[in-house]
């Protein structure tokens, strides 16, 4: 070979050294920053997720009160038990759940052939004393005309005129025991007390029942409601209770119907607090002309009365609640929290009054997190009213 070839071999070597290193060199160049790239983004994911971002809000002032807010239960404005008054086996039965029924109308029958069987027995008895009675009738009215013509003594006449008497009072009590059996024999018929709706059906064809009511709610045949208007019972706190007026209007709402309201008035209040509750019963009246309200629904019902001076209020998912009592997270200008310990007063259901520990202008935290601790730094959000 010569040395020029040689040279050339040598050159090209050189290049292809060069290249390998410099390829090298710029993957190493590559992985590095892609290494950098990674580690800033995972730095900036870090600081990132180690923020704590909260919801805020201020305070309200309310100085002519707040609408306050109970809880309660509709119930039909009448509502019974239907029970059997004579013993038998169920024939039928004409009304099922949910079926409207008006006073007097057909729900069972019943057959008791104990009672069918005493009333002929008491028929026939009532004839035998009829029979019995009409003789002895007709045999004191002969001992009259007797003793007017001074035939018989006057000892005799009254003895005829005395078993006349009694033939006329067994006559009477057999009476009186066909009209009592024939009674029993019409309580065959079950039948409506009042207007409503049949919310309860115990028995089926062939059930044996017993008459009254002894067994309890188990032995009942129907339960009946009168479900227009209904009723509810509402306890208010002592606080409000010289404020409840019987007639005024109220506003009955249910979670299931946002927006809804339902107008009722107050029926009558129980004038009196209990004891132990320190509340008083108030009875509310809630016409449903169209049976959209249901009978043991939970309903809210905002009543027509107002605290006095109420002053602030926060809402009530602000607080944290501690062993050493109720705090709300307080957020400076920097971002840093305080807890502030407050004093509650009255409870108005999403909102709470506040007496103290807490100035009107300042920043609380809403839903704060229980690990929330003084010093903590937070990344605000949009500010949220607190209404």
């Amino acid at each position: 070979m010569s040395d020029a070839e040689s040279s050339r071999v040598v050159n090209r070597a050189k290049y292809v050294a060069t290249g390998i290193v410099a390829l090298l060199v710029a993957g190493a160049i590559i992985v590095l920053a892609l290494r950098s790239l990674r580690a800033g983004a995972l730095e900036r994911s870090t600081e990132l997720h180690a923020k704590q971002y909260v919801a805020t809000t201020t305070p309200q002032t309310k100085s002519d009160g707040l609408p306050v807010t109970l809880p309660g239960t509709l119930q039909g404005v009448i509502e019974a038990t239907v029970n059997a008054r004579s013993s038998g086996y169920v024939v039928r039965w004409t009304k099922d759940i949910g079926a409207s029924v008006k006073k007097g109308e057909l729900l069972a029958e019943i057959t008791a052939p104990e009672i069918d069987q005493q009333l002929h027995q008491a028929e026939a008895t009532r004839a035998q004393s009829a029979a019995s009675e009409a003789l002895a009738r007709s045999s004191a009215i002969r001992w009259q005309s007797l003793r007017d013509k001074d035939a018989v003594t006057q000892q005799e006449l009254e003895e005829r005129l005395s078993a006349s008497k009694q033939a006329e009072s067994d006559l009477a009590a057999a009476e009186a025991n066909v009209s009592r059996l024939r009674s029993l024999q019409g309580f065959n018929r079950v039948v409506a007390p009042f207007d409503g709706v049949v919310t309860r059906r115990n028995i089926d064809v062939g059930d044996l029942v017993d008459a009254g009511s002894s067994g309890g709610a188990g032995r009942a045949l129907f339960s009946v409601a009168q479900v227009d208007p209904l009723r509810l019972y509402v306890y208010v706190p002592q606080t409000y209770a010289s404020q409840i007026k019987v007639g005024d209007p109220v506003s009955v709402t249910m979670i299931e119907r946002p927006g809804q309201r339902y107008e009722g008035t107050i029926a009558r209040t129980a004038r009196s607090i209990d004891t132990t509750t320190r509340t008083m019963q108030v009875e509310i009246r809630v016409p449903n002309p169209a049976g959209e309200l249901i009978a043991g629904s939970y309903v809210q019902v905002l009543l027509p009365i107002r605290g006095d001076n109420t002053g602030m209020v926060i809402p009530t998912n602000a607080l944290l609640f501690r062993p050493e009592g109720s705090f709300v997270a307080v957020v400076d200008g920097t971002g840093r929290v305080r807890l502030s310990r407050v004093e509650l007063g009255t409870d108005f259901g999403t909102l709470v009054q506040v007496r103290g520990g807490l100035k009107a202008n300042e920043r609380i935290v809403l839903n704060p997190a229980d690990s929330l601790a003084d010093g903590d730094v937070v990344t605000l959000q949009e500010p949220k009213g607190a209404g």
